[in-house]
């Protein structure tokens, strides 16, 4: 094709492309991309999975186990962030996380962005707090790990110096950041938490408790989709995505034990 005649074909492309109407999205099913091609795991992800090492190792009382626990949090920038508090009125109570098939929903979600930033994240509790023991307080950070491994450690001074090696190293080169948000939930009450992603960019939650009891963990789309869900006998959680358009997802965390749970929700 001689090049004036590509000019002309482009053109006429360009000009068919602008008397088209605008398809706009379809935001009526889940808000969830079938895309396959994710960023990898990122800070979240590289914290759950520390914890679970730390549970672990100091369940087998392995120092080493533990270590390694202790390097991957310690890798990780971790900020701790202050939420908002969500008016309770907006989220539909009738659609909490007490079926599979449903989760908290909003009843009227604001825009997600406000003079171009977005929203920050937001919290609300409900339900009413039964009889219940204090808990041990909140999960332990990355010092208080190395510090378990040193303990753990016993009189091996070669397994002591490894340890001190690695905790004077851990603070270097350390991967992007996660956010933190802590909670002291009651027993048989459970927060809900909005928060917003972009569209087309990874998505990733975990939620990290002290170990004294069982939290669910239901993770919906404004629509009401269910995203992630769980109800396993524990209270260490993780779930990615990528969210096909720009939205609000409620995170419903609920305290199903006897003792309050004093837990850290973490956001990319």
């Amino acid at each position: 094709m001689k090049l004036k005649a590509l000019s002309l074909t482009l053109a006429t492309t360009a000009l068919v492309a602008l008397s088209l109407p605008v398809i706009a999205q379809d935001q009526t099913g889940p808000n969830e991309s079938l895309k396959t091609d994710a960023a990898p795991a990122g800070a979240a992800s590289t914290l759950a999975l520390a914890y679970e090492l730390y549970d672990l190792g100091v369940a087998d009382g392995d120092a080493l186990t533990v270590l390694t626990a202790a390097k991957l949090a310690a890798s990780v920038d971790v900020t701790a962030g202050t939420a908002a508090t969500l008016d309770p009125a907006t989220v539909d109570v009738q659609q909490t996380a007490k079926r599979k098939s449903t989760g908290a929903a909003p009843a009227a979600p604001a825009p997600i962005m406000n003079d171009g930033e977005a929203r920050p994240v937001a919290v609300t509790t409900f339900g009413s707090a039964g009889n219940e023991d204090d808990g041990a307080g909140a999960p332990v950070d990355a010092a208080a790990m190395f510090a378990k491994a040193t303990e753990l450690a016993g009189d091996d001074e070669t397994l002591k110096g490894l340890i001190a090696d690695a905790e004077a190293e851990s603070s270097r080169g350390r991967i992007g950041g996660s956010v933190s948000y802590e909670s002291r939930l009651p027993t048989g009450m459970y927060d809900v938490w909005e928060i917003p992603y972009y569209g087309n960019s990874y998505a990733e939650i975990a939620v990290v408790g002290d170990g004294d009891a069982n939290l669910d963990l239901t993770i919906t789309d404004e629509n009401g989709n269910v995203i992630c869900y769980d109800v396993s006998p524990s209270d260490q959680v993780y779930c990615d995505w990528v969210p096909a358009w720009d939205g609000y997802f409620y995170v419903t965390v609920e305290n199903k034990g006897n003792k309050r749970n004093t837990y850290y929700l973490l956001t990319n």
